[in-house]
């Protein structure tokens, strides 16, 4: 067999029985039944798992189904619209979880392999690369995303909430979006990201994160700039959009600029600078480091509390 294949089948056979269908279940004519599925992955041996919140948002009842067939009841343990992620919780035992890996060693190019439920069809495999870094895009909810993957491993309704996961078999992304009428654009919340926002969902159900404005791109900054602007940083933050009268456009940032720091730390994925936007963040001073016509600027920004839109 030749080695593309016998790695994509290497990287499934890691993560498939971690894998799981989620339905969301109502009441018909005394019926249970399902008015809406996606999936999701294990990320502990004790019963908790991602997936998207559009999959389970309002949900009256929710049904996961594991690999080996077996169906059991599932309780939201949060929801976080912003990022679009859930955790649920199942009551069993000894579950083998995804392993989670790091979507900052992520690089343009890199192969990628997603796994779900696409239009009720489970355990459906697709491939695909790496398409962009960092990307900034609009929920279901209509809030802009952070920290997204952006991919060509075709994913249908359904694939809401599945694996993204690299050539070892490790996630690196939950699958949550694709544009309708496009081709091979597909988008994967970030798993560092997703890892941030797990911790706090399931210690206390929600989340809270400071707000700049802006959206961006990781793009990698090519030696003559680095050179010329004197950093040390190989990747940065290209602002693509700042929004009126956020805390961005107050500090004088402009579309156009790249963010190389955050409070004199180096940023090079968005994951870095979402990590540091906690909740000490909101309502005081930071300091913005950006390159703007190959020259070093520095702003003072106010974060203020991001909400939903």
């Amino acid at each position: 067999m030749d080695n593309y294949s016998q790695t994509i089948i290497n990287a499934v056979d890691a993560v498939k029985s971690a894998v799981v269908k989620i339905d969301r279940i109502a009441s018909k004519n005394n019926k249970s039944i399902s008015e809406g599925s996606g999936s999701g992955f294990l990320i502990s041996s004790d019963g908790f798992l991602f997936t998207n919140s559009h999959v389970v948002n309002k949900a009256r009842a929710i049904k996961v189904a594991l690999h080996d067939g077996t169906v059991c009841s599932a309780e939201l343990v949060g929801e976080d619209t912003m990022t679009d992620l859930a955790i649920l919780k199942i009551s069993a035992n000894e579950f083998v979880p995804a392993l989670l890996g790091d979507s900052d060693e992520l690089q343009v190019g890199q192969l990628v392999i997603a796994i779900g439920n696409p239009l009720g069809f489970q355990h459906t495999v697709t491939s695909g690369i790496v398409s962009a870094l960092g990307r900034t895009m609009q929920s279901f909810k209509g809030n802009m995303m952070d920290c997204m993957i952006q991919t060509d491993a075709a994913l249908n309704p359904g694939n809401s909430g599945g694996p993204l996961v690299n050539a070892m078999g490790a996630v690196v992304g939950v699958n949550t979006a694709m544009i309708n009428g496009a081709q091979g654009l597909c988008f994967a919340v970030s798993i560092n990201t997703a890892k941030e926002i797990a911790a706090q969902l399931m210690r206390f159900g929600k989340v809270k994160r400071a707000f700049l404005g802006f959206q961006m791109q990781q793009i990698e900054l090519v030696p003559k700039l680095r050179s010329v602007a004197e950093v040390s940083n190989h990747s940065a933050l290209f602002i693509t959009k700042v929004e009126e009268n956020s805390p961005a456009e107050k500090a004088g940032i402009l579309s156009g600029d790249i963010l190389y720091s955050f409070n004199g730390q180096l940023i090079e994925t968005a994951d870095q600078l979402f990590k540091l936007l906690n909740t000490g963040k909101i309502g005081m001073f930071q300091y913005v480091g950006v390159i703007r016509n190959n020259l070093k600027k520095e702003f003072r920004i106010t974060p203020t509390e991001r909400l939903a839109a």
